[in-house]
C-alpha cells in the first residue's frame, strides 16, 4: 500500500490525533495495521491542510516536510498569550496600532528573517518535545533560525484584528511572526486564528479530502 492522504484538520484536534484516526480507518479497511505519518504538524487551534502518508509512501516524508506553505491568519493586537495563540493565558498589553503603522513595519518581516520557534511547539529539545517541557515548567532553549516570508498580504484590518495571507518557507511559525510584529509595534500581539490553505502546489480547495470523523 502506498497512499498520500489530504486532510482538512479541524480546530481542537492535534496533528497526531488526525494521524491516529486515519491509521485506524485505513487499518480497518485493509484488515491489518497500516503505517501512517505526517509531513508537518499544525497547532491544535489551527485548521487546514495536513498531508499524511500511508504505507510505503511514508518514505517520502522528509522531502515533503521541506515544502513551502501558505497560511491565512488573524493577528490580534494589544494582547499577548503565553503560548502565542488562543490556548494560552491572555494579557492586555497595549493599544492596537493604526493600519498605517502596520503597513510601515511589514517590510521588516518579509524576505529572509531570523525567528525563534515558540517553546510550545513540537520541536524536539534533547529528545523531548518542546511543548512537553514547557508544560512541565522547564526552561526551553530553542535556537533561532533563518526562515523566509515570500509574500505577505493584508486581507483586512478591523481593529484590533489583522487578517493576513502569507506564503512562507518550511519551518516558519506564524505564532512567532504575530508575537514579533506585536513587539516591534510596542503593543503586543498573538495569533488568534490560523488556517493552512496550501503546501507547495497542493491547494486545499482543489484536493480530494479524506473524510475525518470526529
Amino acid at each position: 500500500m502506498e497512499e498520500m492522504i489530504f486532510v482538512d484538520k479541524p480546530s481542537g484536534m492535534t496533528s497526531f490525533g488526525a494521524v491516529a484516526r486515519v491509521r485506524r480507518i485505513l487499518s480497518e479497511r485493509e484488515g491489518h495495521k497500516v503505517k501512517v505519518g505526517h509531513t508537518g504538524t499544525l497547532d491544535p487551534f489551527a485548521t487546514g491542510l495536513l498531508i499524511l502518508l500511508a504505507g510505503k509512501a511514508t518514505k517520502k516524508a522528509p522531502e515533503l516536510t521541506k515544502l513551502d506553505k501558505v497560511y491565512e491568519a488573524t493577528i490580534r493586537f494589544g494582547e499577548t498569550s503565553t503560548t502565542g495563540d488562543p490556548e494560552g493565558e491572555i494579557t492586555i498589553s497595549g493599544t492596537a496600532p493604526s493600519r498605517a503603522e502596520i503597513e510601515a513595519i511589514i517590510p521588516q518581516f518579509t524576505g529572509k528573517i531570523q525567528q525563534t520557534p515558540p517553546a510550545f511547539s513540537a520541536i524536539k529539545v534533547n529528545g523531548q518535545r518542546a511543548y512537553k517541557l514547557a508544560r512541565a515548567g522547564k526552561a526551553v532553549d530553542i535556537p533561532s533560525r533563518t526562515v523566509e516570508i515570500y509574500s505577505l498580504e493584508i486581507l483586512s484590518y478591523d481593529t484590533p484584528e489583522l487578517k493576513i495571507r502569507t506564503h512562507v518557507s518550511s519551518g516558519t511559525y506564524i505564532r512567532t511572526f504575530a508575537e514579533d510584529i506585536g513587539k516591534a509595534l510596542g503593543c503586543g500581539a498573538y495569533c488568534s486564528e490560523l488556517r493552512r490553505t496550501q503546501i507547495a502546489d497542493y491547494k486545499i480547495e482543489e484536493l480530494p479530502l479524506f473524510n475525518l470523523p470526529e
